[in-house]
């Protein structure tokens, strides 16, 4: 079972080895707390399993909201250790690269994390997402230039999607949007990734799971400068 709280949309998805059984989403602005744990419900009474079917749980631990990163995770932390059941940390940056699998060009996950910066990592994606750089924080305009050296098509994908085109295409003629349908995040994207990374013995204890921010919060950034002072 896979949950992604990293940003605006909320889903979860439960997936059988690559087959995937149920999905949720939901965007209609109500707090992922409220929506979470509803959609995990139904999506299990729809594959016609319990709790105690699932062996794992897999979530977007992040970069994304922090808010949201620390519902989505909290869930999960509790549902694992109550049922004595194992978890399985997903980069959302890796999971909006799986959205694009099959796609022939450079993947740029981009999420907006404010600031004039994105939350970015590149992939190829012809066939199982492949990294071609670490999850990062980087300016709008540093990787506006890092993509120039860049000679193939290039896929947007994530909340950012839209903010880096604005900015990019004039300079980068070979940037494009990924489709409306595959730009946000997707819980069965996650639960993809979270399947690969499970037979490959990655995955932690409940109280082993945390939250990947990449950078600190605007409330931590701000209490630095005043300690500088």
């Amino acid at each position: 079972m896979a949950f992604d709280t990293s940003a605006k949309a909320a889903g979860v998805a439960v997936c059988s080895e690559e087959k995937l059984l149920a999905e949720f989403s939901v965007n209609t602005g109500l707090t992922h707390s409220q929506t979470m744990m509803p959609m995990a419900q139904a999506a299990l009474d729809c594959a016609k399993l319990t709790l105690n079917d699932i062996d794992a749980f897999a979530v977007a631990a992040g970069p994304g909201s922090f808010t949201g990163l620390r519902i989505g995770i909290a869930a999960v932390k509790g549902l694992a250790q109550t049922l004595g059941k194992p978890c399985v940390p997903v980069s959302t940056l890796e999971g909006l690269a799986q959205n694009l699998q099959g796609f022939e060009a450079t993947v740029c996950a981009v999420m907006d994390a404010r600031c004039k910066q994105v939350y970015n990592a590149l992939f190829t994606c012809g066939g199982t997402p492949s990294r071609l750089c670490e999850d990062r924080a980087i300016s709008i305009e540093q990787l506006t230039q890092e993509l120039k050296t860049v000679s193939d098509r290039i896929l947007l994908v994530g909340d950012g999607a839209e903010l880096c085109y604005a900015q990019m295409h004039a300079s980068l003629p070979q940037v494009e949007l990924a489709p409306v349908a595959l730009r946000h995040q997707k819980a069965s994207s996650v639960a993809l990734c979270a399947h690969r990374l499970y037979a490959q013995g990655v995955r932690v204890e409940a109280g082993e799971l945390i939250p990947t921010y990449l950078r600190l919060s605007q409330a931590e950034r701000q209490l630095q400068e005043k300690n500088r002072k």
